[in-house]
């Protein structure tokens, strides 16, 4: 995944989920966030952070914030990113051979990322970005999720009914340890990963190759429920 007319700044503030304040060499920018989530770790005061110019020049922010310093780690927080790469990814057979792949792929009451078209048939999965790291191990989720919960019971329904269905953590960001469920955030969370997984549901995780301006999906990463 590569992005177009990336610049440096220095985080200053978010004054609210959607928008951060972002100094840079042409001056202070209002900036969107592409991230909903609460990020605390990462958008602190004067963390240098990567913003991507925007090809509309009648939006009101000119920039989006899609990647952030955190000690030695570069993270991409850009929270469409994961579904980007994960499908660039699949396309280059990093889930085996396919033969569609299709989005948005609407399954019992929910709406999952993604159906792959295979010889065995329809597999299901979900994909997660994570951007929550301590001590070289990442957990999601960073704030309670309860459409998270809801899809890995579609996965587990799926698993039940004799399809494949993955849960895919997309770690945003290198050489991490491992990935796990971050029970005090958020414990029905793992609860339902945990259930899914004895139900035959695939938890999968790979890191990322990350610059600035790029995102490539590139090893497994152990995952630790």
């Amino acid at each position: 995944m590569q992005y177009q007319t990336v610049v440096p700044g220095r985080f200053l503030a978010r004054p609210n989920r959607f928008i951060a304040h972002v100094e840079t060499a042409e001056g202070i920018q209002v900036v969107h966030v592409k991230n909903t989530g609460r990020c605390r770790e990462l958008l602190v005061p004067g963390a240098v952070v990567y913003l991507e110019r925007s090809a509309n020049p009648a939006r009101k922010t000119a920039y989006d914030l899609i990647a952030v310093e955190k000690g030695d780690l570069l993270i991409n927080m850009d929270a469409q990113a994961p579904n980007q790469v994960f499908a660039e990814w699949a396309a280059g057979g990093g889930m085996g051979p396919v033969k569609a792949i299709r989005r948005e792929y609407v399954y019992g009451d929910s709406r999952l990322d993604f159906c792959l078209e295979t010889e065995k048939g329809p597999h299901l999965v979900e994909v997660k970005g994570v951007t929550l790291e301590e001590n070289g191990y990442a957990r999601f989720p960073d704030a309670p999720t309860e459409r998270g919960v809801k899809h890995i019971r579609e996965l587990q329904k799926a698993a039940d009914a004799g399809l494949d269905a993955t849960l895919f953590f997309v770690v945003q960001m290198e050489n991490i340890r491992r990935v796990s469920p971050n029970d005090d955030t958020h414990p029905a969370f793992g609860a339902a990963l945990r259930e899914a997984a004895a139900h035959g549901v695939n938890v999968w995780a790979y890191d990322c190759a990350v610059t600035p301006d790029s995102l490539v999906i590139r090893r497994p990463v152990p995952v630790v429920l």
